[in-house]
């Protein structure tokens, strides 16, 4: 029920809906990442792909606000749907909370929206589980599905922002003010020769959470590339948590997708501070999987390099752990410069 501390009664991710250019590319990445194709829109072209509790919408569409999108930012997360108990509830509610109302939007799905960050959508969403959702009202099984074997990735784990200098308080207080998301934690990184700072909200809920970033410094940074590259403010990466990290990437060998280079030093002492790791340590090398934690527990990440325009995917494992991987923001962040060296940016 919808309360004071969850007060449009919000539930989840119910979908991430992608838009682009080149959509044969996008669905391309998705079979890598074990995304099965299942069915599409009875309405418009639109593809619904599903690995457990993950479910990606790949527009199609050559008008309408989708197609607008990616014209305006090249490859993109155009909009999300977010699981509610009452749709049209929760849509009056964050309207009244100060939300945008999407009803100018030439809206590709019929469901009641709210503008979110860099004026993508945010869908609220009502019907949704095994009994009766809308891949079933809405969607029509493809005469050709293509099943693929899943790689582990159970659910979304967060979504990343990013944002101009100087606005990322009034994101945070858009997820505050209208959703109830709370803080959980505030980040001040700096590499070689760029830095961001960052606030971390996590959803009323407790299902997922949104860190919001913004450059630092000079205009180099990793925050203004992806400003200038995607022609905005928008999500800079999802996070697909694992049930087994080494096992998915072992299933991801030989496919397009490349994650960030990690320096061989870094896992030299890594397993003195964290030798509770019981993984096996000669794959987590192999793979380049960064490791942190404390004495209760530990996590598992690792990186892409950007997959769709500025847009990169993290994987996440969790052990008992609620970070962001906090420890490894050095050893990211350098990361990341020396691939933007690598591409002329810096």
């Amino acid at each position: 029920m919808a309360s004071e501390t969850n007060p449009l009664g919000l539930l989840g991710i119910e979908f991430t809906e992608f838009a682009s250019p080149d959509t044969d590319f996008m669905h391309q990445v998705f079979i890598d990442f074990g995304f099965s194709m299942l069915k599409k829109a009875k309405a418009n072209d639109i593809v619904y792909y599903k690995q457990n509790d993950i479910n990606f919408l790949l527009n199609k569409s050559k008008q309408g606000f989708s197609a607008d999108f990616a014209k305006s930012h090249g490859p993109a997360i155009c909009s999300m749907g977010w699981r509610v108990e009452d749709a049209e509830f929760a849509f009056n509610e964050a309207v009244a909370r100060g939300a945008k109302p999407a009803d100018d939007a030439a809206k590709d799905m019929a469901y009641p929206a709210i503008y979110g960050i860099g004026d993508s959508l945010i869908y609220f969403i009502d019907v949704f589980g095994e009994a009766q959702n809308i891949y079933k009202n809405d969607f029509e099984d493809l005469a050709e599905p293509m099943i693929v074997e899943e790689k582990g990735f159970m659910e979304v784990d967060h979504l990343t922002n990013n944002v101009y200098k100087g606005t990322m308080e009034k994101w945070a207080n858009f997820y505050k003010d209208i959703f109830a998301f709370t803080e959980v934690r505030y980040f001040d990184i700096s590499g070689a020769q760029t830095a961001l700072v960052s606030y971390a909200l996590r959803s009323p809920d407790g299902s997922f959470c949104i860190p919001i970033n913004e450059g630092k410094g000079n205009n180099n940074n990793q925050i203004d590339e992806y400003l200038g590259e995607y022609n905005g403010p928008g999500v800079q990466h999802l996070a697909f948590r694992s049930r087994d990290i080494v096992g998915s990437l072992d299933a991801m060998e030989g496919t397009a997708i490349k994650t960030l280079d990690i320096i061989p030093e870094y896992y030299d002492t890594i397993f003195d501070k964290l030798p509770q790791v019981t993984e096996d340590r000669d794959r987590i090398k192999h793979h380049q999987i960064l490791v942190d934690g404390d004495d209760e527990g530990y996590l598992l990440q690792i990186f892409t390099k950007n997959l769709f325009g500025p847009i990169f995917i993290e994987i996440i494992q969790r052990k008992n752990n609620l970070g962001f991987g906090e420890g490894n923001f050095k050893a990211l962040f350098e990361s990341i410069e020396r691939d933007q060296m690598k591409r002329g940016v810096l």
